[in-house]
């Protein structure tokens, strides 16, 4: 049977995904320091700010992509050894998580020397120029080095909260974080190294969240601890199986982003730069603004893996409704804010009046449609609980390379000028939130609804 610990098969349904996501909220919010801190300080350098900032945001679409290779592991591997709880065989859940470990170590390794090498041309590509590609690469070329301890503090961190540990998960990105906050003045500042302080900043923060994670995992507390690296081909297979979902959608993100930045160049003209930064700011409101229904749908997502394991299929549909009810809410208020006060928001990370006014103005478009992302994160979220691969990995893609990439590359080209790469997001989230939520409601949710679970496939 599975361990008390962690056992998500008692108790009221929405009380546990409060229980485990509100420490997640708070562990996502003081992630989001590890980005934006970086950007607050760097932004308000007296010496080249606004440009460094928009140097900062050429490198956005690498850090995603190591990002993404966090979540191959940790969405299919949490998913898969909780699941493998709910069902009361906690050696194979060990066994995944080793597995997924190993592979972390793995490709962390191979990512470090490939990025690291081919950074100048990479950064080129995405969109710096004279100006910005010395901040990028300065930035960049250090953050790269701490690539296994960021996969590592990122991908394992999972595990932890889907053993019922979500404080322990919240420290993990807390300890680091607060480091950050206080290494990023001292380097950038006092040491006077710009942005190569930043990063320092960032990979040293990094190294400590990783060594919490690993001492966590390796004790005594986790009833799935992990023993060993091992690599296990065939579970390997079935955490990528899973986890392309969660790959994909930082991966699409990392497209998407670098298409945009290409298409800000090419129709920004003089002002390019600025329209550049002006998207970097935005993606770190975005990542404000996401981090509460992303708390609550990661909890969701272990509650709901664990009953669907233990076949309680109605507390797998209350777990559903919980979600999409906080994420409606949360991001309607969210959206309010950003459309009537986004002023004072974005001054955070700048002083640059101009900058400040034409991000303003970007974001009403970018965040126009920011509450049926609620849909989107409800649906994509429940197939990948339910282990339900091609559906979630097809919504993944949808969104971000069916919707966004063609949008921004043409709407720019339709009357629209640079403000048709804003356009491009609305209506990719209108559009591709329905069709996830829509087929989510008819080939799980209806069926769930059903206290027998309805023969339930997948």
């Amino acid at each position: 049977m599975a361990s008390k610990q962690g056992d998500f098969s008692q108790g009221k349904v929405s009380a546990l995904i409060l229980r485990l996501g509100l420490p997640i909220v708070l562990a996502e919010l003081v992630h989001v320091l590890y980005n934006i801190v970086d950007r607050i300080y760097i932004g308000h350098m007296e010496d080249g700010g606004t440009q460094a900032l928009t140097g900062l945001g050429v490198c956005f679409p690498l850090i995603t992509l190591i990002g993404a290779f966090a979540n191959l592991s940790s969405t299919g591997g949490s998913t898969l050894s909780t699941i493998a709880r709910g069902e009361g065989d906690d050696e194979r859940a060990a066994c995944i998580m080793e597995t997924a470990f190993t592979f972390l170590i793995s490709i962390g390794a191979l990512l470090t020397v490939l990025l690291f090498f081919t950074a100048p041309l990479t950064l080129k590509l995405l969109g710096g120029d004279k100006t910005s590609l010395p901040y990028a690469l300065s930035y960049f070329r250090i953050y790269v080095i701490g690539t296994i301890p960021v996969l590592i503090s990122l991908g394992m961190n999972a595990f932890i909260n889907a053993q019922g540990f979500p404080r322990v998960g919240m420290m993990t990105v807390m300890i680091g974080a607060l480091l950050n906050t206080v290494l990023d003045p001292l380097f950038i500042y006092v040491f006077e190294m710009g942005v190569r302080g930043a990063a320092l900043a960032t990979v040293l923060s990094q190294l400590v969240s990783a060594a919490w994670v690993l001492r966590f995992l390796c004790g005594k507390r986790p009833p799935v601890r992990l023993r060993r690296l091992r690599l296990d081909w065939s579970l390997l297979k079935n955490v990528m199986k899973l986890g392309v979902t969660g790959f994909t959608f930082k991966v699409t993100n990392s497209i998407t982003q670098a298409i945009v930045n290409v298409m800000l160049k090419a129709w920004g003209g003089p002002m390019y730069g600025l329209y550049i930064g002006a998207m970097s700011l935005i993606n770190s409101i975005r990542e404000i603004m996401s981090l509460p229904v992303n708390g609550v749908t990661s909890g969701g997502q272990s509650v709901m893996s664990f009953n669907y394991g233990a076949k309680r299929y109605e507390r797998v549909s209350d777990g559903i409704r919980f979600v999409f009810l906080c994420g409606l809410t949360i991001n309607t208020l969210m959206w309010l804010l950003v459309m009537f006060v986004p002023r004072p928001l974005i001054g955070i990370f700048t002083d640059d009046r101009e900058l400040v006014e034409l991000t303003a103005q970007c974001a009403r478009i970018y965040f126009g449609a920011f509450p049926f992302m609620a849909m989107q994160v409800t649906g994509q979220h429940t197939f990948v609980a339910l282990n339900y691969p091609k559906h979630a990995l097809f919504f993944s893609m949808l969104r971000k390379i069916v919707l966004v990439a063609p949008l921004t590359l043409l709407l720019p080209g339709l009357g629209l000028g640079v403000r048709g790469v804003f356009w491009a997001e609305l209506i990719s989230q209108v559009c591709g939130a329905t069709a996830c939520f829509t087929t989510m409601y008819r080939v799980i949710w209806r069926k769930m609804r059903r206290t027998d679970g309805g023969g339930i496939e997948n």
